[in-house]
């Protein structure tokens, strides 16, 4: 499964394309220089139970540890990750 990431430092989004079709992705825009907010994260349901979203929220919280961002996880999903794995992932977030 490979994940990719488009980003014009506006916005950006980490993805998994399959024939050309988007079947995973997790988007996100920049506040400010420091920060970066997950707003929507969508998995096709072809890909349930096999953890494609936390796959997702891991790759933008790897992002944000090699550019020094916070995140602040709005999407309800990302949110819910961000609870469950706090200890993990609080030196990033907003």
């Amino acid at each position: 499964m490979n994940i990719q990431q488009e980003d014009d430092t506006k916005k950006g989004a980490f993805y998994i394309e399959q024939d050309a079709k988007r079947i995973a992705e997790m988007t996100y825009v920049y506040a400010g220089e420091q920060k970066i907010i997950i707003d929507h994260t969508e998995v096709d349901a072809s890909l349930k139970g096999q953890g494609v979203g936390y796959k997702l929220v891991e790759e933008a919280v790897a992002f944000a540890r090699e550019r020094a961002l916070k995140i602040l996880p709005l999407c309800p999903f990302a949110a819910a990750v961000f609870k469950k794995k706090a200890d993990d992932y609080n030196d990033i977030k907003a």
